[in-house]
């Protein structure tokens, strides 16, 4: 193995002879050498190659995965926890949404029964002020819960006037409504 030429001996010429037993490298290298001059060793000489670095032996796959599972399981669990604290949020906001559609609902059910009962209110004050005969024949053209619910209302007076107006069957009908409707409300007020 021919390890190439010789580097440059250095500006000083140093002071071994050939003859005092030094070795012809060492005489070569001492003497001054001139720039087109290339030296060659007359000998061969081995020279020792420098240990050549070695890549760390690669680790076996089980010790490998063994290392990194603490890091993996931790890595994992972060990001379930982000993904969990995400779903989190999005329930948030439809619970949020969810609960302003419920108070929203609520607003109008409120609305719609003070409707309701204004309106019938209303409704049984003009029955309260309406001629009996008249009122009877608008009540005898009403559902018969509608008839009934608004003679309840009506002071015994007035409705009383109103159903001797009206023909018998339906007067008898609507009474006998009224009075379930009575013995329903009482039996509720026990329970």
């Amino acid at each position: 193995m021919n390890p190439g030429p010789f580097p440059k001996a250095p500006a000083k010429p140093a002071t071994v002879k050939p003859g005092d037993g030094a070795r012809p490298e060492a005489v070569a290298a001492a003497e001054p050498v001139k720039s087109a001059e290339v030296v060659r060793p007359t000998e061969v000489v081995h020279v020792a190659e420098a240990p050549q670095p070695t890549a760390p032996p690669a680790p076996k796959p089980p010790a490998y995965c063994a290392g990194i599972a603490d890091a993996a399981a931790d890595a994992r669990f972060a990001w379930q926890k982000e993904q969990l604290a995400a779903l989190e949020k999005q329930v948030e906001e439809r619970i949020a949404r969810l609960e302003a559609k419920r108070a929203e609902y609520e607003s109008w059910l409120a609305r719609r029964n003070a409707f309701l009962s204004k309106a019938d209110e209303g409704v049984v004050a003009i029955y309260t002020k309406m001629r009996p005969d008249a009122a009877a024949l608008q009540l005898a053209n009403m559902p018969d819960e509608s008839a009934a619910a608004i003679l309840t209302k009506l002071n015994a007076r007035t409705a009383s006037a109103i159903l001797s107006e009206m023909e018998a069957a339906r007067a008898a009908q609507l009474a006998r409504m009224m009075t379930d409707a009575g013995k329903k409300a009482r039996e509720s007020e026990k329970s």
